[in-house]
């Protein structure tokens, strides 16, 4: 793990990502950003930069949850959790982040099956 730059629509954090996350921030255009990773977890992240303070803190931002949609946003995909990056001083929106699931983890896609 190395610890990286994420930014957000209200500032950013650093935070330790491991190779496969630094690769879904990667959005091409020569950062990283936030919205890409998901949830990230609390002990991962070390500071965070808020605009509206125009401080950059020492630890990490509070997590807000919002409340568990369970909203089907695709076949097959909900959306389980969506929730915020806010800054510790004046709770100001630091960045956004949704975990989706698949509906069915078991649908036949690749599954084999014999032709008897």
């Amino acid at each position: 793990m190395a610890q990286f730059k994420l930014q957000g629509s209200g500032g950013y954090i650093i935070a330790d990502l491991t190779e496969d996350q630094a690769k879904k921030a990667d959005l091409g255009v020569g950062k990283l950003f936030l919205a890409p990773v998901g949830k990230l977890e609390e002990q991962k992240m070390f500071k965070h930069y808020c605009k509206n303070c125009a401080v950059e803190f020492d630890k990490p931002p509070k997590i807000q949850l919002e409340e568990n949609p369970n909203e089907l946003v695709a076949d097959n995909l909900i959306l389980i959790e969506r929730g915020q990056y806010t800054c510790q001083q004046c709770s100001s929106i630091i960045g956004e982040y949704r975990v989706f699931k698949k509906q069915d983890e078991s649908s036949d896609v690749g599954n084999a099956r014999s032709n008897q």
